[in-house]
């Protein structure tokens, strides 16, 4: 495993990478690959159910039951390995695409639905698994991981936090602040950007002037990596060593996870007036679903019992996801206003009477 030094830059221009697009090992030798099988069959297990998942989170938003979704499509490998090798004690902070994070952590489908229902509810059993409720603002969690992990220092914890931010994240200023708090005051915080090449229609090209996100890490004093991000078993293995590195008083680091959306930014979104299908074909002929499971085959670990139990663990969790969103009854509008505070303020009271007057002369 390399070793990162608190002066160290950019560790290497071309990401780190453990299993080549066709599934076979790399010569890459720095970093280790040699996890238990059964950890290599859960990997490739949460992969499948994320995306399976996800389809059906898409599939529900089309029929009309769900007002938005943002698809993870295409990002199961960086999520699963960045937060598979973590300490349930340690801290996520989410964008809204981690599913895979959550299910990692034990959060249920049903309450992944509440949130994109828009229920008052939304997100508040994510704490108990050490998991802030998801960002919607681009970048702000930033602050908000650097912060919990500045208190797990102040209290003597071993807990490490991770901020999952978008490449479009690293272009606002909450970022910037973000890691340069982390930087100064070695908060054991590690930000993982899933670069996916597009800010909604913006393309990375057009984010920065750098060679690369990591080479930002130069300028706040913190070690930066690259990793192909559609390589579980390589996010496992970066993230594996930045966590320990934090974990040991080495303060943050910088991770960019070279990945892909493969579908729209978000079930609004047309990607085909600002992205060429040349473009998609390209990153579908590295998908990191087929990629592992042809590594996991050439090892003896993929086996029909394997793809069985997957099947029938996606086949439970999509079930209960269509069970807790169809049919279930519309929010109450007053809730956003009665349930921001134990008492409603005055000016909330007004914002509530001026929109439900609104409401009565649509009716």
């Amino acid at each position: 495993m390399a070793e990162l030094s608190a002066t160290q830059t950019v560790v290497d221009i071309e990401p780190v990478t453990l299993v080549a697009p066709d599934g076979t090992p790399t010569a890459e030798d720095r970093y280790s690959r040699d996890l238990p099988p059964e950890t290599l069959s859960w990997l490739y297990e949460m992969m499948v159910v994320t995306r399976d998942l996800d389809v059906e989170f898409v599939n529900l938003q089309r029929q009309g039951e769900l007002a938005l979704f943002a698809s993870c499509r295409g990002q199961e490998a960086a999520q699963i390995g960045a937060a598979a090798c973590l300490r349930k004690t340690d801290w996520l902070f989410p964008q809204y695409r981690e599913i895979g994070a959550f299910l990692l952590r034990g959060i249920t489908p049903a309450q992944m639905g509440a949130i994109w229902r828009g229920m008052w509810h939304g997100g508040l059993g994510f704490t108990k698994k050490c998991v802030a409720p998801i960002a919607i603002p681009i970048g702000t969690h930033g602050l908000h991981a650097v912060g919990a992990a500045m208190a797990a220092q102040r209290l003597g914890e071993e807990s490490v936090t991770v901020a999952f931010l978008g490449d479009g994240a690293t272009s606002e200023g909450d970022a910037h602040e973000a890691l340069n708090l982390a930087s100064v005051f070695k908060a054991p915080c590690v930000f993982f950007v899933q670069n996916n090449q597009w800010a909604i229609s913006v393309p990375v090209s057009h984010q920065l002037a750098a060679p690369s996100i990591a080479h930002r890490a130069v300028g706040y004093g913190m070690p930066g990596i690259r990793v192909d991000g559609n390589d579980v078993l390589a996010c496992y293995a970066v993230m594996a060593e930045a966590a320990a590195r934090a974990r040991e008083g080495g303060g943050p680091t910088l991770i960019e996870a070279i990945t892909y959306r493969l579908g729209p930014h978000t079930t609004s979104d047309d990607p085909t007036r600002y992205r060429s299908q040349e473009e998609v074909d390209y990153w579908l002929a590295r998908d990191p679903l087929p990629r592992y499971r042809t590594y996991l085959q050439s090892i003896g670990v993929w086996t029909d019992r394997l793809e069985g139990r997957v099947a029938a663990k996606s086949k439970r969790l999509r079930t209960e996801l269509r069970d807790s969103i169809v049919g279930a009854p519309d929010m109450d509008i007053t809730d956003m206003f009665d349930t921001v505070y134990a008492e409603i303020t005055p000016t909330l009271a007004q914002q509530r009477e001026q929109l439900l007057a609104e409401l009565a002369k649509e009716a």
